[in-house]
């Protein structure tokens, strides 16, 4: 994909954005609703109020530390576990394909008020709908909670792209980042990350799970084409340069999967997928994005299922390994933001864990949320069981309980 091409999906974007921005601008004062579009089969939802844009205070001013923690003292246990969760909307209203928050959504989070949501291309039909539905949640959250959600989507580009390419929107897809990495220009693929954060940004997303920091050294592998190449020598810069670009948009990133996965074969969604690679490799190469990732103030790391036998001992997927997650990613390369596990409705987490136990060991390995339980509730009850019997302390939660509020008060 060439810069010409990118500019000019750019201008339609910022066209499109510029106009949508006038009927948006609760947050520059305006009160005027836009008039909402009906989407099909909406089976959450309330009337659209005139001040449907979440709160901002929080971007006004940083919040400091102190704040975090006293937002924390004031927490019940049940209340610091559910901030652990990033699910999908349906998982927690219990409707077919969510489209819309209503009252559904917000007495669902008054009960069980979960750190955040991952929308998919069925939740969002365009432009307007998709801003009611993130505006109406995150005040609800907002309400329910003292502090802003977590709402993430995976928009990487080329295969992998939930608003770029759907008709809905008017945005055209940006490519596949193996294009992108083959150009060899960082500043190409930074302009790329904040083209994508600012048609995220103006829809009322925070979090996109990108950029893909994966090495396709398996040409066989699932990464080929979502990589920015081959070698660490190619993708780290272009991680580093995506990572400063998504900030410069508006919209948290996260960088994914570590240790890295592009040299394995299979498909975690599948099943287990394996690297007989030993420490030393991983240094020589996957690790070296991350450590890109981490130097560029990385606010998300996404850990994947990857099974690393020499180095575990064990079959086990990397989300529920100590060595991992604790000893390598937090303690090795003194990663301080926040660690999230790739969905837990995958094949490679299932063969691993019974479903009340798809919260309690990723945080037993180090992992401070958990995507997309296969059993919400089951994952849930989970964790508290686990703290009662005392496998798992209150402190420990509140360690990962304390950087998702600051990340939220400072950041969001």
């Amino acid at each position: 994909m060439s810069r010409r091409s990118l500019a000019t999906r750019r201008q339609a974007v910022v066209a499109a954005a510029s106009c949508l921005s006038l009927a948006l601008a609760g947050c520059a004062g305006e009160t005027t609703t836009p008039d909402p579009v009906e989407p099909p089969e909406a089976t959450d939802r309330t009337e659209p109020e005139t001040d449907d844009a979440p709160a901002d205070d929080a971007q006004d001013a940083p919040a400091e530390a102190d704040e975090a923690q006293a937002l924390l003292g004031s927490m019940t246990l049940e209340q610091k576990v559910a901030q652990l969760f990033v699910v999908r909307p349906e998982a927690l209203t219990g409707v077919g394909v969510q489209t819309a928050a209503g009252d559904a959504t917000r007495a669902a989070l008054e009960e069980l008020p979960v750190g955040g949501f991952c929308y998919f291309a069925a939740n969002l039909v365009d432009a307007d709908q998709t801003r009611e539905m993130l505006a109406n949640t995150a005040r609800y959250a907002e309400e329910a909670s003292g502090v802003p959600p977590f709402l993430c989507v995976d928009e990487e580009g080329g295969t992998v792209s939930r608003v770029g390419g759907n008709p809905g929107f008017g945005v055209d897809n940006v490519g596949d980042m193996c294009d992108v990495g083959a150009t060899g220009d960082t500043e190409y693929a930074r302009e790329v990350a904040t083209h994508i954060a600012t048609y995220l940004d103006y829809l009322g997303f925070n979090v996109d799970f990108a950029p893909d920091a994966d090495i396709a050294s398996n040409p066989a592998g699932t990464m080929g084409r979502r990589s920015f190449g081959a070698t660490a020598d190619v993708v780290a810069p272009m991680v580093a340069a995506q990572v400063e670009g998504f900030a410069s948009g508006g919209v948290l990133c996260a960088a994914k999967h570590f240790p890295g996965i592009g040299g394995a074969a299979g498909d975690s969604h599948d099943g287990r997928i394996y690297s007989e690679r030993t420490l030393d490799e991983l240094r020589a190469e996957e690790l070296r994005p991350f450590e890109a990732a981490i130097a560029a103030d990385v606010p998300f790391v996404m850990v994947g299922h990857l099974s690393l036998p020499s180095i575990t001992g064990d079959d086990d997927p990397a989300t529920l390994s100590h060595e991992v997650v604790t000893d390598l990613l937090r303690d090795e390369l003194g990663y301080e933001g926040i660690i999230i596990t790739d969905s837990m409705a995958m094949g490679a987490a299932l063969e691993s864990v019974s479903l009340d136990r798809l919260g309690v060991e990723p945080l037993l390995a180090g992992v401070d949320m958990v995507l997309m339980p296969e059993d919400l509730h089951a994952a849930y009850q989970g964790v508290l069981d686990a703290v009662a019997a005392g496998e798992l302390t209150e402190e420990r939660i509140d360690a990962s309980v304390l950087r998702v509020l600051r990340t939220k008060l400072e950041r969001l």
